[in-house]
């Protein structure tokens, strides 16, 4: 069975050969609950999600926008930090085989350890980290350790990223590379950039790693759309959305299955 970086590369060779772009979903660890948030990644991969994302809340996530910012302020309420995202990561692995990347910030990660945080990613069944504030020039320590690990590591490029920061960014990335659609925050859209196109396939001409794009894809019709143009389509704040609507753990978990499944169905080219 494939673990770490290889589930990951998998993952993304399998929605190839299918014809789809892969699907990346993302949910925030402890929102509103440990439990919850365990029913809700599960139902991300029941629903067809090729790459579940587990967000680790921290209280200044300059990426994040409302949506994300306030299930992450949700997250802390109830306690959760590094510690108890590995342990929801180790249980959503015990419900799938579904590649599991956590996302978070650096420094509840220095704080917990990077050697410690990386050991403890590969013992739960993380396949792979995002650190959205971990530039790939500041990064060669982390980077040495995920690769004792078997962790990929990922690495985020935005619409403004100079050719050096690309090059950096597609040779430091072991699991994917992150493209953000638009300059700024996460948060749902009614569009995507006109030349998202264009820039997405100067990063793959670059890229030994499939590229996703993230950042704004909130429908059916906008996930098809990033498809065509990417090797993965990354979905966030329209899930979180779903799950902050309230009800029930079965109901939020219903909730998400049948959007996800509604987001695979849109990438059947």
């Amino acid at each position: 069975m494939t673990a770490g970086v290889d589930r990951v590369r998998e993952a993304f060779r399998a929605a190839r050969e299918r014809g789809e772009a892969a699907l990346v979903t993302y949910v925030m660890g402890g929102d509103p609950d440990i439990e919850t948030s365990r029913a809700a990644a599960l139902a991300c991969a029941e629903g067809g999600a090729d790459v579940l994302e587990i967000g680790m809340p921290f209280s200044d996530p300059i990426a994040d926008g409302r949506t994300i910012q306030a299930a992450g302020e949700r997250a802390l309420r109830g306690g959760t930090g590094v510690a108890q995202c590995l342990e929801l990561a180790a249980s959503v692995r015990r419900g799938t085989d579904a590649a599991i990347v956590l996302m978070g910030y650096l420094n509840p990660v220095l704080a917990y350890g990077e050697g410690r945080f990386l050991a403890d990613c590969a013992a739960a069944g993380v396949d792979a980290v995002i650190l959205p504030d971990l530039p790939p020039e500041e990064a060669v320590e982390f980077r040495r350790l995920a690769g004792l690990h078997g962790v990929g590591t990922v690495f985020l490029l935005a619409p403004t990223s100079t050719e050096g920061r690309v090059a950096e960014a597609c040779a430091a990335s072991t699991g994917f590379v992150y493209f953000v659609s638009v300059t700024g925050v996460t948060g749902a859209r009614t569009s995507l950039p006109a030349d998202l196109g264009r820039k997405v396939a100067a990063v793959r001409a670059r890229s030994g790693v499939p590229v996703v794009v993230g950042f704004g894809v909130s429908s059916p019709a906008l996930a098809r759309e990033a498809g065509r143009l990417a090797d993965g389509v990354v979905v966030g704040s329209a899930i979180v959305e779903r799950i902050a609507r309230g009800g029930t753990r079965q109901a939020r978990a219903a909730r998400v299955r049948s959007f996800v499944a509604s987001l695979r169905r849109a990438l059947r080219r």
